[in-house]
């Protein structure tokens, strides 16, 4: 159970097989994944391409159904209940859910009365929605003629048209400029107090969800490795985080031999031709380290030191690192 509360979201031991075809064993997207997702939160869920959370996010919004395990959403069992579930939910995915050849306003006031809205309810939800996300202006042009991060906007206005108690945000801010992303970041934060409405955010960006999320999971594999808050996760990382680039990647073998029998640093993990480590202070570990690994004869490009950060976190729990398209670096 979140520690904020009765859950809003509930997920129990979701298996998901997809057939792989020419006679070979079914792909498992999920394996047992179980999540629970406080009321009035954002909850971030993290993984690399494949990892399951696509999946994941389909049998919660009754878009795909689970060959077997449980799923709760809003106090209702997605697959005994779907219909309740889709009126108590809203679901902004990755591609555009708006009507490019209808106004801004002309969108919500259709989203809102799919969702059994009345027409003058509706209008009124759609300009208090205009209003929020400052699309007021531009409310009668043509949504083909918005920006990105306007456009961006206008879809989770639609998502929130019927008051859902459960928003899913399927990488809200892909593709957005750093003035968009942080325009929506500020407005998915009052969302929860000003809504209140629990958030199952995915995303591809660490930054954003050590900004927004109250708690996190790390999915690999169909399964969550590891929850918690962020400043949580990044706790359990004691010291600093060392960060040495190698000027040649098949020196990482020498590299990493020499720095085990040094024992200053541990949990050593390579990624390509860098080397990431903890140490219980690096300023002190750095100069022998730099020291040691120039008598292997081993050359090094650049040394970074950093406190801990989610991706440190992501490296530890899943092996490899992560990177903006929410691929897993290899480890």
């Amino acid at each position: 159970m979140p520690e904020n509360g009765p859950s809003a979201l509930v997920a129990t031991d979701l298996v998901k097989t997809y057939p792989a075809g020419r006679g070979a064993p079914p792909v498992r997207a999920l394996d047992g994944l179980n999540l629970s997702v406080g009321t009035a939160a954002v909850f971030g869920l993290l993984g690399p391409n494949g990892a399951g959370k696509s999946t994941t996010v389909k049998i919660l919004t009754t878009l795909s159904r689970a060959d077997s395990g449980t799923a709760i959403v809003a106090g209702h069992d997605v697959a005994a209940a779907p219909e309740q579930v889709r009126r108590a939910i809203g679901l902004v995915s990755q591609k555009s859910s708006s009507d490019p050849m209808a106004t801004g306003r002309e969108n919500l006031v259709l989203a809102g009365r799919i969702q059994g809205m009345t027409r003058p309810d509706a209008r009124a939800r759609a300009t208090e929605l205009l209003d929020r996300f400052a699309l007021g202006d531009a409310a009668d042009r043509l949504a083909k003629t918005y920006s990105g991060g306007m456009a961006r906007k206008l879809d989770v206005a639609i998502g929130l048209m019927h008051r859902p108690r459960v928003l899913f945000l399927d990488e809200p801010t892909t593709g957005l400029d750093p003035q968009a992303r942080a325009e929506m970041w500020a407005e998915i934060e009052r969302l929860c107090a000003d809504e209140q409405v629990s958030v199952l955010l995915t995303t591809h960006y660490l930054e954003e969800a050590d900004r927004l999320a109250e708690r996190l999971a790390i999915v690999d594999r169909g399964r969550v490795v590891v929850e918690g808050t962020p400043d949580e996760l990044k706790s359990e990382l004691r010291g600093d985080t060392v960060a040495i680039e190698l000027a040649d990647a098949t020196g990482v073998p020498v590299a990493r031999e020499r720095l085990d029998r040094l024992g200053l640093l541990r949990d050593v993990v390579a990624d390509g031709a860098r080397l990431h480590a903890r140490a219980d202070s690096g300023a002190r570990s750095v100069p022998a380290v730099l020291a040691a690994l120039d008598e292997s004869g081993v050359q090094v490009a650049s040394v970074t030191l950093a406190r801990p950060s989610l991706d440190e976190v992501y490296l530890r729990h899943v092996g490899r690192s992560y990177d903006a398209t929410g691929q897993g670096v290899a480890a």
